[in-house]
């Protein structure tokens, strides 16, 4: 190979969950509780408002652990809700005291999620998030396509839609290396399951990434997008490049909560016309938000619709997963955005 790993702050560069102001100087946090890391960590930042919107949003996420699935994603959207408003301040991005985001139901005869439409807007809460990511608003969806989009529950998708294209490809060894005696560098990776490994796997990738063909031992992927690492220039300019890439290579890329760290690529499968599915490019956070959204107007406004949604045989399982799941996933990133740290269970609280 005629490339190594690029080492800053005596550790090899790898990818981090937050995708705006990823924190490279600081090591992994293992925490049992990122409520707790997260206070301190505003408290220390000076930031009164954003904590007031934190705590709000432990209250909610605590109240949601108690309630049944058929009340909670009204609990769990307001910690949501709060959250995002602690990203928000933190980050002094002004906002309208809106939610973002509208549901509606565009038929009431059968229960399908297909039939269940949000729609992302200009100005608001959600809105602002996705400014903050870097995503459009003004978009509409179904929940079907939504959940669709979400790797934390896509294998429960694909067990409920078994004619559904996998959308999430693991990936493993996720670092930023540099060519020898170069400044130019890029991202890599490698798929480990033997499904992928093979010459249609590069059709449904990203257009951003090849097969490394000079790697021999293993099936390296590459992203085609270089950036310069300087090697004698000072800390910020090497740091303003790496997060630069890193933004542009997180929009590809997408982590899932668990006591260890799992990276998928996404595919791209074409968008057709009569596709039982649909490629959304947002990331989790503001997919999650807008599900949870349009889930908890059922809770306050038709319990009797989510209820008949619930007891589905074809997709209840798959609700429930997300609005069990959904709750732990959301926090973990928020968290991250917030600090700019990267998460990890310790193992004491995996052996619990």
């Amino acid at each position: 190979m005629s490339f190594k790993p690029i080492i800053y702050d005596n550790k090899p560069l790898t990818l981090h969950k937050a995708i705006i102001q990823p924190d490279f100087n600081s090591k992994s946090v293992f925490v049992t509780d990122t409520w707790e890391y997260v206070e301190m960590w505003l408290k220390n930042e000076k930031k009164t408002e954003s904590l007031y919107y934190w705590k709000q949003a432990k209250n909610f996420y605590y109240a949601s652990k108690q309630l049944p699935k058929t009340s909670s994603p009204l609990t769990s959207y307001y910690c949501f809700l709060n959250a995002t408003k602690a990203l928000l301040t933190s980050k002094n991005i002004p906002y309208r005291e809106l939610h973002g985001i509208k549901g509606e139901t565009k038929s009431k005869k059968n229960v399908f999620l297909t039939s269940e439409f949000v729609t992302f807007q200009q100005n608001g809460i959600l809105s602002e998030l996705c400014k903050y990511i870097g995503e459009t608003c003004n978009d509409e969806y179904n929940l079907s396509d939504l959940l669709y989009n979400l790797p934390y529950i896509h294998r429960a998708y694909n067990l409920t839609y078994k004619s559904s294209n996998e959308l999430f490809i693991p990936i493993s060894e996720p670092v930023f290396v540099k060519k020898d005696d170069s400044i130019k560098s890029w991202f890599c990776a490698t798929i480990e399951d033997n499904k992928y490994i093979n010459d249609k796997t590069l059709k449904i990738l990203p257009k951003k990434f090849e097969r490394d063909i000079g790697v021999k031992e293993r099936y390296c992927l590459r992203m085609k997008d270089r950036f310069d690492w300087n090697e004698k220039a000072s800390d910020q300019d090497k740091l303003e490049a790496i997060t630069k890439y890193h933004k542009k290579v997180r929009t590809y890329l997408y982590n899932i909560y668990a006591p260890t760290r799992l990276w998928y690529i996404k595919c791209y499968y074409p968008n057709k016309k009569n596709s039982s599915n649909k490629i959304i490019e947002r990331s989790s956070l503001t997919i999650t938000f807008a599900i949870m959204h349009k889930l908890s107007e059922f809770v306050r406004y038709e319990p009797k619709i989510l209820y008949k949604h619930l007891e589905n045989k074809r997709h209840n399982w798959l609700l429930s997963e997300f609005i069990y799941t959904s709750l732990y996933q959301f926090v973990d990133e928020i968290s991250s955005e917030i600090t700019g740290k990267d998460f990890m269970l310790p193992g004491r609280a995996i052996r619990e």
